[in-house]
């Protein structure tokens, strides 16, 4: 049974940086695909970023804005999501999830597995 942790969230200053991680269990991830997401109070989750297994990336341009940055290393069986000039909305709960199949920022049903997520805030 594949397990996800996410792990590197805390609080942060506006215009900082933090780089979040997903170790897979349980399983290898170099046949998995990786998606992270994010979900504030109140709100829908939202897909921010995917890495399939050959390493392509598919990124929501639109909730990304360049300052984003997915990626994995199958060695360590750990997939990142590097977040620079972080600002107080995007505060949230990450997560990441796996799938088998190709990945989506948009279709979360296709992920079969998630972590717990990590809690990212950002304040002055």
């Amino acid at each position: 049974q594949l397990q996800l942790v996410e792990s590197g969230g805390g609080l942060v200053q506006p215009g900082g940086s933090l780089r979040l991680s997903c170790e897979v269990s349980g399983s290898t991830l170099e046949n998995y695909a990786i998606g992270w997401f994010r979900q504030a109070p109140g709100k829908e989750r939202e897909g921010l970023s995917c890495i399939n297994s050959n390493g392509g990336i598919i990124n929501n341009v639109e909730s990304v804005k360049g300052r984003f940055t997915i990626s994995r290393d199958n060695a360590k069986n750990t997939a990142y999501l590097q977040m620079d000039s972080l600002k107080p909305e995007d505060t949230a709960m990450y997560y990441c999830a796996a799938t088998l199949y190709y990945c989506s920022v948009y279709y979360k049903a296709r992920y079969d597995y998630w972590g717990q997520g990590t809690q990212v805030t950002v304040s002055s």
